[in-house]
């Protein structure tokens, strides 16, 4: 496997917390099986993120713009600025226990990606699936750099909303919708009223278009209007991509500056006018009134100017998509520019095709929808990236050359200078040493790199992959198109490159959300490293840590308060193990985690329960303990030998969830087995044994198979309380010593097979039962101290033998004294509390001389009244519907039950005082209350 490869510019959170710890115990679970694992792990240079950080950086300590130093210089600052800084993300990694294999870390910028790089253009190039042409790119202003759909957020606005944008110096509305008249040339009163949201691009209008079918337009087909700034005249075009009842029915054509607008301009010949420049600024085509200002500057000239001709016909309430950069905040601009594509729609189907014949499994299945959607409308993916930073692009320039027949640039592709020269000669016809050639100076899309890490790191293309003989698995979060994003452009080259696929399975899983089910923000202020929960930490040191970011002061208020109220007392240490079972313990399959510190700090008590129950087996076992054989031990008691059920039980569900990744399995028959179990039941169970002298044989050797299984079992999740507790357990006689519980054997489910007795386990569900009930009524009857004499009783014989196996331990489990049996028919002993605990089994437990009915019933009759109130209340409230109301019944019918419970009690009570022993035995009548 290889680790999705982080941002080296940010530290990992939450959700990658959970990738980590998935990815983690999977790799651990094959060891342990006796695979060979290699979990390769790697970064992301991160182009536009890291060369943001390093330009602010600059500015800040030094005063200095990033074109005021030579790209030499600049990269020699980011190398040091990745040096020092990048880090971090491995020291997270390792905080978490990932087990992976450093001697192989990656980088995307390092020599190895960098070759597979350079291959994998010139290969794409050759085969005709990368081409260079002059096309319409998201483009952000902010970074002066084209960016990937991806990279572009769609933010609804439901009318009119003010942004405040980087670099523009006044705030900006949005979601208004201006309307501008075209006047008809030689008309001196008609006029042709368009709707625009963006009316700074109104200088690079070129035709205003009408539907055909219009016929509030058919008169003026072929007539030509007036553009309200320069007076130039337009022609109004027809065309079907119209929408005749939005609007006016009217639209303005702007092909430098529009995806649809730059098709319609296509199909009609019409050349575009760029009048927004790459700083987003307005270009010398606007005039001198406009040029040089920032576009929403220009904007509102542009609105005056409009008002001042009396071509400005209104403004209104528009909700409309916003693109935005998500990189920089800033709106996405559509410029025309000359950039590398890869063509994706062979390859898109490619990728397509292996999800749908099964070479490749989307886990869970309902993703695949997705998948087929995305490549069924997928589009030619721009790779140029306006940047220093990154991967510099190996196409040149034939510097005052043309292709032959053509006006166009002459551009040659080369694994080196050399290479490309040889190919330019080839191709002019004229020595390659008289040639000039210009690197191109973009550098590719960091996906490009990051699609072939999988590749690259393994040594791709210096070695010739076989990727069959790996378990080739990937692992990502639901919640983030940028990876379905990166899976699919690794597929795609992986496949076109190699002719193989980068993994045969997908895993995603959920989207990490706060408890109260809000998305991970910084500006909310409940973003958590994970180290944070790990180490505990306080609130004064989490505000710092805001304080120390990047957020406009509106959004830090926001973020203190909210870290305040959710941290009041910043964030207790938790522990690595912690977090790790509390991620897993989410199912894969479901739908978002809502995480909260305080599931963690139950889940840190569950792990110092474990730590006791070793010290106590520890204690049991003493310095000369000799293990028996696994395969040797026979239980001596049903009791251990329901233990041993309940172990190889736990076994098979861990392999089950393990096949199927749905780590929620492991970890629900873990708890299960290690608390409820073996520490609440055979722990407890066994105890009077162990204090006996001489100490019964069995319980020891079943305590450390317990232990020593039970710990295997763990430490894919919990490798660190695993392997401190398996290291201290006695040495097995005649077996080298394993050096860690990391490679020990995982206790297969076949192997413990032999274990298993369910009906065993049936039967000893009816003895829990049983303990159960004795320690309700012990609570009913406040005998706190007090160990109660207790008979059972059956009108099945069958059930007298089911108990009478486990009448010791049943007497320890429900806090009572000794346990007997009363035969069918006979009547209890005066005094004692009677209750059933089925059809067929009744309960009876010893009071006389245990309980003061004088002092106790007064005590009944408070709680009665009590819980009487509560039940009044919910039967006097409007039923509810839906959910709701089968809650409303359930509480109904517990508190119902408690109220007969304490009647009976109350009775049994009444009847100490009232009566003598002479009386003998009477049985309980149902109708009894307590006022």
């Amino acid at each position: 496997m290889c680790i999705p490869p982080p941002n080296v510019t940010g530290s990992l959170h939450i959700g990658h917390a959970l990738t980590v710890a998935i990815q983690d115990a999977l790799v651990r679970w094959h060891r342990m099986r006796g695979d060979r694992v290699l979990w390769v792990p790697g970064s992301d240079h991160a182009g536009i993120a890291t060369q943001a950080v390093v330009e602010k950086q600059l500015w800040k300590e030094r005063g200095v713009r990033r074109h005021e130093l030579s790209r030499e210089d600049f990269l020699r600052e980011v190398w040091q600025w990745k040096e020092a800084k990048g880090g971090e993300i491995c020291e997270q990694l390792r905080a978490l226990g990932a087990s992976l294999d450093w001697d192989r870390e990656c980088f995307t910028m390092d020599a190895g990606s960098s070759a597979a790089v350079t291959e994998a253009f010139v290969r794409l190039y050759e085969a005709g699936l990368l081409y260079r042409n002059r096309q319409l790119v998201n483009w952000s202003c902010a970074l002066r750099s084209a960016i990937s759909d991806i990279e572009v957020e769609s933010r609804p606005l439901p009318g009119r909303t003010e942004l405040r944008l980087p670099g523009c110096p006044i705030s900006v509305c949005f979601g208004l919708l201006v309307s501008v008249a075209f006047p008809v040339d030689g008309e001196p009163d008609a006029e042709v009223v368009v709707g625009t949201t963006r009316p700074e691009t109104l200088p690079g209008d070129v035709a205003v278009a009408v539907h055909p079918d219009d016929s509030r337009y058919t008169h003026l087909h072929g007539r030509q209007l007036r553009h309200p700034l320069t007076g130039q005249l337009l022609p109004l075009i027809t065309d079907s991509a119209v929408e005749p009842h939005v609007g006016t029915g009217a639209v303005k054509v702007t092909p430098a500056h529009s995806p649809v607008d730059a098709e319609m301009g296509a199909r009609h010949g019409l050349s575009p006018l760029n009048v927004i420049a790459e700083d987003g600024t307005m270009t010398s085509l606007c005039g001198d009134w406009l040029q040089g200002l920032h576009r929403f500057v220009a904007r509102e000239k542009i609105m005056s100017a409009l008002r001042e001709r009396g071509l400005f016909r209104g403004l209104q309430n528009h909700p409309m998509v916003l693109p935005i950069c998500s990189r920089s905040g800033d709106v996405v601009e559509y410029l025309l520019k000359s950039q590398w594509s890869v063509r994706c729609r062979e390859m898109g189907e490619r990728a397509a095709q292996a999800v749908e014949s099964g070479a490749l499994e989307l886990s869970p299945a309902f993703h695949q929808k997705s998948w087929q959607h995305w490549f069924a409308h997928i589009g030619d993916w721009c790779v140029s990236r306006q940047l220093w930073w990154g991967h510099q692009i190996p196409a040149y320039l034939v510097v005052e050359e043309h292709v032959q027949g053509d006006r166009e640039d002459c551009w040659v592709v080369g694994r080196s200078e050399a290479e490309a020269r040889e190919v330019a000669a080839e191709l002019t016809g004229r020595p390659g040493a008289q040639l000039v050639l210009e690197r191109d100076p973009d550098v590719l899309d960091t996906w490009f790199s990051s699609a072939l890490f999988p590749f690259s790191a393994l040594g791709w293309p210096r070695e010739t992959l076989d990727l069959a003989r790996f378990y080739p698995l990937s692992l990502l979060e639901t919640g983030s198109d940028l990876l379905l994003f990166w899976v699919g452009r690794m597929v795609m080259l992986g496949t076109q490159l190699t002719g193989q696929l980068p993994f045969s399975k997908v895993l995603l899983h959920p989207m990490v959300r706060d408890r109260q089910g809000r998305k991970m923000s910084k500006s909310l202020g409940n973003v958590l490293d994970p180290r944070d929960i790990i180490c505990g930490v306080g609130l004064q040191v989490l505000q710092e840590k805001l304080r120390s970011g990047n957020l406009d002061p509106a959004e830090l208020a926001i973020a203190a308060a909210a870290q305040t109220k959710d941290f009041p007392h910043g964030i207790p240490e938790c522990g690595t193990d912690a977090l790790r079972f509390t991620l897993c313990s989410h199912g894969v399959l479901g739908g978002d985690l809502h995480l909260s510190v305080s599931e963690v700090q139950s889940c840190r008590h569950f792990c110092n329960k474990i730590w006791n129950a070793l010290r106590f087996i520890l204690g049991v076992l003493g310095e000369q303990f000799v293990p028996q054989p696994a395969e040797e031990l026979s239980p001596s008691s049903p009791l251990d030998a329901w233990i041993l059920s309940r172990l190889a039980l736990a076994a098979r569900e861990c392999e089950r969830g393990f096949l199927a990744r749905e780590l929620s399995l492991v970890t629900h028959a873990l708890h299960h087995f290690w608390l409820h179990n073996l520490c609440d039941v055979y722990l407890e169970a066994v105890k009077p044994q162990l204090r006996h002298a001489p100490r019964a044989l069995g319980p020891p050797q079943v305590l450390f198979l317990c232990a020593d299984l039970g710990l295997r079992l763990l430490a894919p999740l919990m490798p660190f309380l695993a392997e401190e507790l398996w290291q201290r357990l006695p040495p097995r006689p005649g077996c080298s010593p394993t050096p860690s519980v990391s490679v020990a054997p995982y206790p297969s489910a076949r192997s413990l097979e032999h274990w298993r007795q369910p009906e065993l386990e049936r039967r000893f569900s009816r003895v829990q039962e049983a303990a159960q009930a004795l320690r309700a009524l012990r609570a009913t009857y406040q005998l706190t101290k007090a160990r109660p004499r207790v008979l059972l009783q059956s009108s099945e014989p069958g059930e007298q033998d089911l108990f009478e196996a486990f009448l010791e331990p049943l007497g320890t489990l429900g806090h009572c004294g000794a346990v007997g049996l009363l035969p069918p028919g006979a009547v209890a002993p005066f005094g004692w509390a009677q209750a059933p605990l089925s059809d067929t089994v009744q309960v009876y437990m010893e009071l006389q001389g245990l309980v003061e009915p004088q002092t106790h019933l007064p005590l009944l009759a408070a709680r009665r009244h009590k819980l009487q109130k509560q039940l009044d209340g919910l039967i006097a409230r409007t039923p509810p519907e839906g959910e709701a109301e089968t809650q409303r019944q359930q509480k109904l019918s517990s508190l119902q039950l408690e109220l007969s419970k304490l009647d009976r009690a109350a009775w049994h009570l009444q009847q100490l005082m009232d009566e003598s022993p002479a009386l003998g035995a009477r049985s309980v009548p149902e109708d009894k209350q307590i006022g």
